[in-house]
């Protein structure tokens, strides 16, 4: 009878997928920092260091990464965009931070084309989604609901979308900041917050296509380049 991963092997994972979430948000802070130092004073800053402590990254290295934004090596990242199409004709928009952008670009491109998609050119799916902020909180009752709705419509979104126990409020990037502080201040916690690229319309994925999409989600997320993946795909699961 075969045994399961040993609690040191676990670990070892465990660890390794930490790693690879620390190092993305480390190169958000640096980019970000680009901006201004100041979290006060830039936006952008403040919500990266703000997922990084979500996290339970270390001050330290949080202070790191800001250091490091003046640093020389910080002048050779670079932030890319790349669009393409993956299995069933699902749309994705894959954000990368890069020092090589020749490597970058290979190992997106072979993650598609070994899934059934394909690269295309800036532009090619962008016009089907839409930059948003976006946050999701838990509301398992109709109280939940109201009082999620009420605060984050008076602060300035523009809708708010309830389903299987979450209500999801959608608001101009411009916004964001304001409309997460207010639902803040009123002791809602969201259990994600951030500006996305949210679909106009989703692609229904199943069954085989399904399962070669997901795959390739999770071969594109786990390239230490790739920051963040959005598609339009209807997933089964979800």
């Amino acid at each position: 009878m075969g045994r399961g991963p040993s609690i040191e092997g676990r670990k070892n994972a465990e660890d390794a997928r930490r790693g690879k979430i620390f190092t993305k948000l480390i190169r958000e802070i640096t980019i970000a920092a680009r901006l201004g130092a100041d979290p006060a004073s830039n936006a952008r800053l403040r919500a990266g260091i703000d997922k990084a402590k979500a996290v339970s990254m270390p001050n330290d290295t949080i202070e790191r990464a800001l250091k490091r934004a003046s640093g020389a090596d910080a002048a050779d990242l670079h932030e890319l965009r790349y669009e393409g199409y993956g299995p069933a004709g699902v749309a994705l928009i894959i954000d990368c931070m890069t020092d090589n952008q020749q490597r970058t670009v290979a190992d997106v491109r072979s993650a598609l084309t070994k899934h059934g998609g394909n690269l295309g050119t800036s532009g090619s799916v962008a016009f089907q989604f839409k930059r948003l902020g976006e946050l999701v909180f838990t509301t398992p009752d109709a109280a939940g609901e109201e009082k999620v709705l009420e605060v984050a419509l008076d602060a300035g979104a523009d809708d708010v979308q309830t389903e299987k126990g979450q209500s999801t409020v959608l608001c101009a990037p411009e916004n964001f900041e304001a409309v997460k502080k207010a639902l803040l201040t009123a002791k809602l916690e969201p259990t994600r917050a951030d500006i996305v690229w949210r679909p106009e319309n989703r692609v229904a994925v199943s069954g085989e296509a399904e399962e070669t999409l997901l795959d390739l989600l999770d071969k594109l997320e786990d390239l230490d380049d790739v920051q963040e993946v959005y598609h339009n795909a209807a997933l089964s699961e979800a």
